[in-house]
């Protein structure tokens, strides 16, 4: 039985906990008890403790096997007996991650396999045209990167999700912080001096500037995030055209990032 690249695992993990109606700190130890699976990092946040599991169970045993059965146990429908609208969200998230390894969740909750050469091709495609277009802009580099098929599998939004989500873990690296979406950007954009500035704040055109940017910030966070945990996101059928704006978007923060500066304490 093949095993899950490194991207799939973090796809895997990231669609099972870290997505609105995702599953719960309460629900991971029972399901990892049931698929046989040791769970070491239990202080981790859920995506980091699900991938760091799924790893360590796969180079352990050399198979997929574990992690296959905690899909499958998760997913059983039965969990979501009160909330169905819940299941269709994860079963969605869950099955683009699996695309590309030739694996879908049914409605019934069972893995089955699915033409992972179609798939593939499809998302090579997608990929080939992205990535053209995204250069003829001259996207920033740590928006090319992003262009993956395994990101594109099923359509342009898991791209442009990991993307915005690059802004958070760039910020993050900058400042020190360990916050996400809006307080992060309060965070590192506000205060008396902000810990990162976008211009030399000497003024109030400046000051403005840095507070439009931390909306800006803030917007673009919000298209990826749910209000609550608890609410599930509508899936957003998004067009290569909607991706390549956003992308740009994206791009242009990167680049006003890259020459922030933290402004000395007077």
């Amino acid at each position: 039985m093949p095993t899950f690249t490194q991207t799939q695992l973090e796809a895997i993990a990231g669609a099972l906990g870290d997505t609105p109606g995702g599953l719960t700190e309460g629900e991971i130890p029972a399901l990892f008890e049931m698929a046989g699976i040791p769970d070491p990092d239990a202080g981790l946040d859920t995506r980091q403790r699900l991938f760091n599991a799924f790893a360590d169970v796969q180079t352990t045993r050399n198979d997929r096997t574990h992690i296959l059965a905690f899909i499958c146990t998760a997913m059983r429908p039965e969990r979501f007996a009160r909330d169905p609208e819940r299941f269709e969200a994860m079963r969605d998230s869950v099955n683009r991650a699996l695309a590309l390894a030739g694996l879908t969740v049914s409605v019934e909750g069972k893995l089955e396999a699915m033409r992972t050469a179609s798939k593939l091709s499809e998302a090579t495609r997608r990929a080939r045209e992205l990535r053209a277009d995204l250069t003829y802009r001259d996207a920033h580099p740590e928006v090319m990167r992003f262009c993956q098929q395994e990101l594109l599998a099923d359509g342009y939004f898991l791209a442009v999700q990991e993307a915005i989500m690059g802004l958070a873990d760039k910020i993050r690296r900058r400042t020190g912080l360990d916050g996400d979406g809006a307080d992060l950007v309060d965070e590192a954009f506000a205060g008396a001096p902000p810990l990162l500035a976008i211009n030399a704040l000497t003024c109030e055109g400046l000051i403005g500037e840095q507070k439009g940017f931390a909306a800006l910030l803030k917007g673009v966070f919000g298209l990826v995030q749910a209000p609550s945990e608890a609410e599930a996101r509508p899936h957003w059928h998004m067009t290569r055209e909607d991706a390549e704006d956003l992308l740009c978007l994206v791009s242009l923060i990167h680049r006003r990032l890259d020459t922030a500066s933290t402004p000395q304490v007077m």
